[in-house]
């Protein structure tokens, strides 16, 4: 198994003073998804969780419609990376190879390879779930989300994605260097085991119209972000009948799509 971390020696430049010391980084690598034999994407991403990751990119990409058309997940590292061997069913294979088109990701970087703007902005996903979450659990939540990324703690180079029960209790924590992938890790990590229906998502990072598009495709109701939302993503929001919140911050949070989730507690 791959290293999360690497220690290297830097300079750090503090108070008018220079010193030397040793300092912990996190691991990017490059991570293939190949589907049936046929290599489908390349993105950057940290080591960890990888199974969650193929699970969750399938849903939320719309490569599979439910768990059970994915049949086998293989890790193989490779000098310069990993593979991830998935098999999927028949079925899902002949879908995919009708719409197959060569991604190459980077972090932070959803559209690579995409060959027309009708691609660029799929049909929205309708969400389920009408029940209903405090303002004070997304705060709860902001608060207990730090104490669960061991990879931020000792790096500061990760996003986090985390599910949170309605109270705001923290069930769930993947990260990445890439905030695509921990939010495609979380969700794998959802439909491997079993979790409280009713709850929140909540994203260490900005929300764009893909994190809302991957949320939706897999039903997710209810998506907060640490930092704002984009247009397209308030706009993909209102379709899905998403509750996009931005800007979670302590004491304060911007409810933007269909607040009618997000009540005050008595």
């Amino acid at each position: 198994m791959k290293a999360l971390t690497q220690t290297v020696m830097r300079d750090t430049w503090a108070g008018g003073r220079l010193r030397q010391g040793p300092d912990e980084i996190v691991v990017e690598t490059p991570v293939a998804l190949v589907y049936n034999g046929i290599s489908h994407a390349v993105m950057m991403a940290t080591p960890a969780d990888l199974e969650d990751l193929a699970l969750g990119f399938s849903l939320s990409e719309g490569i599979i419609g439910r768990r059970e058309q994915l049949l086998d997940v293989e890790t193989l590292e490779r000098e310069v990376g990993v593979e991830l061997a998935i098999t999927i069913s028949a079925e899902a294979f002949a879908a995919l190879k009708e719409r197959r088109r060569s991604l190459v990701g980077r972090t932070g970087c959803g559209l690579c390879g995409v060959e027309s703007l009708e691609q660029a902005i799929p049909p929205a996903t309708r969400v389920l779930g009408e029940y209903r979450i405090s303002q004070q659990s997304l705060q709860r939540a902001l608060l207990a989300m730090g104490e669960r990324q061991p990879l931020k703690s000792s790096t500061g180079g990760v996003h986090g994605a985390a599910w949170c029960r309605a109270n705001g209790d923290v069930e769930v924590v993947r990260e990445d260097v890439g905030r695509h992938n921990a939010l495609d890790k979380l969700l794998g990590a959802l439909q491997r085991s079993a979790h409280s229906a009713e709850g929140f998502a909540l994203v260490t990072s900005r929300a764009s119209y893909e994190m809302v598009a991957k949320a939706a495709r897999c039903n997710v109701a209810i998506l907060a972000a640490v930092s704002a939302p984009t247009s397209l993503a308030v706009q993909q929001a209102l379709q899905s009948g998403l509750t996009l919140v931005g800007f979670v911050q302590p004491g304060r949070q911007v409810i933007y799509t269909n607040a009618q989730r997000i009540v005050e507690e008595p």
